[in-house]
């Protein structure tokens, strides 16, 4: 029986340029651009009941990503999303999370790869909750990230592209070690970002405040929790947060397709309670995906 801890050793179905393959099947080669130039991009998607969840969105997302880092998918949105539908259905999947990824292969080599064609696969698996339900229930633990957003003429962030989560990744794994469940992370001006894989939302008197994002994602689930919020009569309010405010605000989630919507006891310094508001935007999300609430 394959260890499903490995990702490269399970029974399944990954497609892969345009048709199914076996999952262990699915490789690249070393040399891929990829790997070593970060000319890759991907998406995060949740499927519900056998739906998945903002599904022409995400495609759409994807082809744009991957424009932004000048290249384009040989595939149409509604080609995409067909073939995460058949990667759901082949696999015999009805909740799972999903990985589309579009990259550079070996075809050529250098910082420059204009003759090499972009390749794509998708996959998907069972995942439950990205975080302990526990710990969640609670309110997660955030330290203050060692790393910042860059600002927008320094990269192309409004891109999913896999280069930009190596500081996430660093900054998360900072945090762990540290004894927190993740971080906060600010921006190149100091301001208050997101997490570092999931947006930042926060409560006080009644109002939602989220951070602006001119340099980082504007996530779907993000926008998803926003429209929510506004059927709720909550006012929604975008704008610039800096570190100082946080200790005004009362609660703090975070939204993503992998986290949903998590609560957050603490971040650094600054604590917050677990309220009713954030608890019912959570309610709706969860409602919203598995069918039981109209479309946001």
């Amino acid at each position: 029986m394959a260890d499903q801890r490995n990702f490269d050793d399970r029974d399944g179905w990954i497609w892969f340029d345009g048709k199914l393959v076996p999952w262990r099947e699915a490789q690249v080669h070393v040399l891929s651009h990829a790997l070593h130039y970060a000319s890759s991009i991907f998406e995060g998607q949740r499927a519900y009941n056998g739906e998945i969840f903002k599904l022409t969105e995400h495609s759409q997302r994807l082809r744009k990503s991957a424009e932004l880092l000048g290249f384009e998918i040989p595939w149409s949105v509604e080609q995409l999303n067909q073939a995460c539908k058949e990667v759901l259905k082949a696999n015999n999947l009805v909740d799972a999370y999903m990985r589309p990824v579009a990259w550079r292969g070996s075809e050529s080599m250098g910082v420059t790869a204009p003759d090499a064609p972009p390749h794509v696969a998708i996959a998907a698996w069972e995942w439950g909750k990205y975080f302990d339900p526990g710990k969640a229930e609670r309110g997660l633990r955030f330290d203050i990230a060692p790393y910042r957003r860059p600002a927008p003429y320094t990269a192309p962030v409004h891109s999913k592209a896999s280069g930009l989560y190596m500081i996430c990744t660093l900054s998360r794994q900072h945090a762990e070690k540290r004894g927190y469940d993740d971080a906060l992370m600010f921006d190149w001006r100091g301001q208050v970002a997101e997490a570092t894989g999931a947006n930042a939302f926060f409560i006080r008197d009644g109002e939602l405040h989220t951070p602006t994002p001119d340099c980082f994602l504007n996530g779907i689930t993000r926008q998803t929790l926003m429209d929510l919020a506004r059927k709720r009569g909550i006012p929604v309010i975008e704008r610039a947060i800096w570190p100082e405010e946080l200790e005004t605000f009362q609660q703090m989630f975070i939204t993503g397709s992998a986290a949903e919507v998590t609560f957050v006891g603490s971040a650094g310094p600054w604590n917050f309670e677990v309220g009713d508001m954030s608890r019912q935007l959570a309610k709706d999300y969860d409602d919203l995906v598995n069918g039981r609430l109209a479309n946001a």
